[in-house]
């Protein structure tokens, strides 16, 4: 029975070790929280979706700090933009590494991002162009590459691999990439295109194939009330809601969808 119950605890240990548990928001840097308070520069539908979206906790587990050269991939509408942009933007550097605009989505989603960029133009930002597998910026020059719930698109286009590989080029030997995305149910074939969700296991082959090492889970972004079998996967539930008001209320009360939230490290030159 002793052993039983010393072996229950090193498997409980080990397990720690890999998957970090949600984050207590007040040991995040003050730096960060205040940067999740501003209203100066966050919308009130965007600080919304804090409940869902946690981004003190996450940009702490990422470790993020503010000195930094920070690379964030598709800002799509600026949600974490809003964040990152007034954070950074004294003592290091933030680049919003946009997309070619080959939709209408696209191109909306960019011209949102450049016509914020004019409303605060003391805050030191940089655009870069997101076309893998062409390079982003200079290689090694960036410490962090950040990206939210993109992954699932560039497997739809078969770019996801060249975008790791982008990825891996920008950073500096040691440097972070953080990832953020709709988790499928373990081994299941959900369809990129189809459902927006990914299993752990084929975002983490993409990357350690790129080159980088899994350094840590988080359950910062989890939803055990998602069930992933939604008529319209993931844009089924808030914020799309595409089925508009048909079962409005089931949808809300699920929230967002359940995420898995990745830190690799570029590993140092020998």
């Amino acid at each position: 029975m002793k052993f039983r119950l010393f072996f229950l605890s090193f498997a409980l240990m080990i397990s720690a070790c890999h998957t970090k548990p949600k984050t207590d928001v007040s040991k995040t840097p003050a730096t960060i929280r205040e940067a999740v308070a501003n209203t100066d520069y966050r919308s009130e539908a965007n600080r919304a979706r804090d409940q869902y979206r946690h981004p003190a906790e996450t940009l702490t587990f990422f470790g993020l700090k503010p000195e930094m050269t920070v690379i964030e991939i598709t800002p799509g509408r600026g949600w974490y933009m809003e964040i990152l942009a007034p954070l950074i933007s004294g003592k290091g550097k933030y680049i919003a590494a946009l997309p070619v605009p080959e939709s209408d989505y696209l191109k909306k989603a960019n011209e949102h991002v450049h016509s914020w960029l004019q409303k605060h133009p003391h805050l030191k930002v940089e655009t870069a162009t997101f076309a893998p597998p062409a390079d982003l910026v200079p290689e090694a020059s960036a410490d962090m590459v950040l990206t939210f719930r993109n992954v699932h698109n560039w497997m739809v286009k078969d770019k996801a691999q060249d975008a790791f590989k982008a990825f891996y080029r920008a950073l500096k030997p040691g440097g972070i990439l953080g990832v953020v995305e709709h988790r499928a149910k373990p081994g299941s074939k959900a369809d990129p295109q189809k459902t927006g969700y990914m299993t752990e296991d084929e975002v983490i082959k993409l990357a350690t194939k790129a080159g980088f090492k899994l350094d840590a889970k988080s359950e910062i972004n989890a939803n055990p009330k998602d069930t992933k079998d939604h008529p319209s996967g993931v844009w089924t539930l808030p914020p799309t809601l595409r089925l508009g008001d048909k079962d409005r209320a089931k949808y809300l009360a699920i929230g967002e969808s359940d995420r898995m939230t990745l830190r690799f490290i570029k590993p140092a030159a020998n």
